[in-house]
Parts: structure tokens; C-alpha cells; sequence
């Protein structure tokens, strides 16, 4: 593999007493989707938060393209290539999808006075970019909230990548989707790779994540329980280590095999 875009190297991260993350090492290669499970309280929300710049580390640093950075704050994150889509999508239901696409950042034409918002570009832009993604819009001015869900995750993926994502971290793409909107979204996700973007899955999903993950990082309790390929270990054996199979088998005992 050529070297990975971005290195967290043995990351803790503290609030007072409390320890989120543990020692978590985590890196990803362009075009590599690495996924991270966990169940509730594994410390996910920590792991993305620290990753894209909202914590600072405790111990520990991270490294983007062999280069040690400091990031200060989700900008600083953003503008370096690391981008978060998060559950809530950060949208707004009756902006049409290309404002939703722009967010902030829409193209203009003219100059001074007489600079204005470039409504054409803009609907030209996102009309493409969700070709792309494998979505036919029927108009870049349909508000986003005729969207399905999955096509919504599609506008933030196609977002990111638009503005330079060179690393996607996704928080749960999948978790309130049916199946065919989770099969578009993950059909997505290979969009995105195959264009040398390294994506972050983090689920807690086993199925979703051996769909399109190319390495498996398993985390309980802030700490990482090791990395596996892809063919190298079953659904059933990452469940086990995402729900703690030695103590379910433990409880399972102390119950008389009743769990």
C-alpha cells in the first residue's frame, strides 16, 4: 500500500476523569474504506470528534500524508481534506438540493454590486455531481426534503467530495435507512473510493460494514481490539468482538444458557 492520508497513532483523549479513548491507533489509505464498529458507548462520537478537529487529543498525534498536525478546529480539519458526514446531515428540508449542495459556498458571477448568486452554475454543478453518485434528480430545485433518506446521504457524500474531501468520515450512513436506500448508499460509498477518497465507516452494523470495508477496526470501551482485511474474519466473529463474546458467554453461564 502507498502511505495512508491520515495516522492516528496510540490517540487518548480525556475529560477530567473520564477516559473516551484509550489508546486508539487508526489509519486510512486513499481509496480504502476502513471501518470502525462498536456498540453504544464504545466511544465512536470521541474517535470522529478528535479525527475532524472538534478534541484535541490527550496523548498521542496524527499524521496526514507523513506530516504531524495540530488541528485547532473543524475548519482547520476541513480545509486539510478531513470531512464528517454526520447522522443529522446538517440540512435544510425546503432549500432546494443544490442550495443544500453549496451551503455557504455557492458560486457567483458579476462583481461588486452587481455580484450575485450563479443559480444556473450551481443547478449545472449539483445535476452532475449527483449523476455521479448514481442519482437522477428530477430538478437541482426540488427541495432537499422530497429526498429520500438515502438520497440525502448521497448530496452530503457528493458535497465533501466536491469541496475536497480527502478523507470522508461517515457516523452511521446507514442507520435509519430501509434496505434499498442503504444498498444506494453504500453503492456510494465505492463512488467515492474509486475516486482515491478515503472513507471512514463507522457503524455498528457487521453486515452493512462487510458490504464495502476493506479493514475492520473494532472498539470497546475506548480501546481498539485490533485491525482485520477484508476475507480475513466473519460477521459473526466481528460481532463477537464488538459484543464482548467472553462476557456474554460468561453471563450466558451465570444464567444457565439462557441468553
Amino acid at each position: 500500500m502507498s502511505e495512508p492520508i491520515i495516522h492516528m497513532d496510540n490517540i487518548e483523549k480525556h475529560f477530567g476523569n473520564v477516559i473516551a479513548l484509550a489508546g486508539v491507533s487508526f489509519d486510512v489509505y486513499p481509496g480504502e474504506c476502513h471501518c470502525l464498529l462498536g456498540d453504544n458507548g464504545a466511544g465512536k462520537s470521541t474517535f470522529i470528534k478528535t479525527m475532524s478537529g472538534v478534541h484535541k487529543p490527550s496523548k498521542g498525534f496524527i499524521r496526514m500524508n507523513g506530516k504531524e498536525v495540530n488541528f485547532a478546529s473543524p475548519r482547520e480539519a476541513m480545509e486539510a481534506g478531513i470531512a464528517t458526514v454526520f447522522q443529522d446531515l446538517a440540512m435544510i428540508p425546503l432549500m432546494s438540493v443544490s442550495r443544500n449542495f453549496f451551503m455557504g459556498r455557492e458560486p457567483t458571477k458579476g462583481r461588486g454590486l452587481f455580484k450575485r448568486y450563479d443559480h444556473v452554475a450551481a443547478n449545472t454543478i449539483t445535476m452532475k455531481h449527483m449523476r455521479e453518485m448514481g442519482i437522477n434528480l428530477r430538478s437541482a430545485d426540488q427541495a432537499v426534503g422530497t429526498l429520500s433518506g438515502g438520497e440525502r446521504q448521497t448530496v452530503a457524500i457528493a458535497r465533501a467530495v466536491y469541496f475536497g474531501a480527502k478523507v470522508l468520515i461517515l457516523d452511521e450512513p446507514t442507520s435509519a435507512l430501509g434496505v434499498r436506500q442503504t444498498a444506494n448508499v453504500l453503492a456510494t460509498i465505492d463512488k467515492v473510493r474509486a475516486q482515491g477518497v478515503g472513507v471512514v465507516f463507522i457503524s455498528h452494523n457487521v453486515r452493512h460494514a462487510l458490504a464495502v470495508g476493506d479493514r475492520f477496526t473494532v472498539l470497546n470501551r475506548g480501546r481498539t481490539l485490533g485491525t482485520a482485511e477484508r476475507g480475513k474474519i466473519t460477521a459473526e466473529e466481528l460481532q463477537d468482538l464488538m459484543a464482548g463474546g467472553q462476557e456474554l458467554a460468561e453471563l450466558e453461564g451465570s444464567l444457565g444458557g439462557t441468553v
